[in-house]
């Protein structure tokens, strides 16, 4: 079994990330990963399930779960203002591909991170969950958490709720 080298790990990682805020934490996710990027609209609550699920809307006769990554990070709860969007994002789960919406603060920017400006999580023992982190995207004094979208959404059972209307 071959070993993949540091430089290879990198050269994985790199490239252009869609960058938005929860709170004062900044976060990013890999541009290829993200179908569009929506106003807050009206969500329709889906009975019985886990708080960070919002519930579903219909996005041009597409259902499309919505999941509150502020809860889903077990984050206190924000009000929803003219920056609140959705991102919908194109994900892997079981070996099936859906989109689901992500409610974040505020989009930022799309950045071009360098494979050499990404470090590995750090590790904070078994109770915080890291490997829903690709890096720590260092972007001149600041620092992005570069998610991993299809572990973030990893145990969450929402790609049975996205379905053609």
């Amino acid at each position: 079994m071959e070993k993949t080298t540091v430089a290879e790990k990198t050269r994985a990682r790199e490239g252009k990330y869609l960058t938005f805020k929860l709170g004062r934490e900044e976060y990013g996710i890999e541009i290829l990963k993200v179908r569009e990027i929506i106003g807050y609209m009206a969500i329709t609550a889906v009975p019985r399930a886990p708080e960070y699920i919002k519930g579903v809307i219909n996005l041009r006769g597409q259902v499309i779960p919505v999941l509150d990554l502020r809860s889903r990070f077990g984050m206190d709860a924000a009000e929803v203002t003219e920056q609140t969007c959705i991102i919908v994002a194109d994900v892997s789960q079981r070996g099936r591909r859906f989109n689901a919406g992500l409610v974040v603060d505020q989009v930022q920017e799309v950045l071009d991170i360098a494979g050499d400006h990404i470090e590995d999580a750090p590790q904070f023992g078994n109770n915080v969950q890291t490997d829903i982190i690709l890096g720590i995207g260092k972007i001149n004094d600041t620092i992005k958490i570069l998610l991993d979208i299809d572990k973030v959404l990893d145990n969450v059972s929402i790609g049975e709720m996205s379905r053609d209307i």
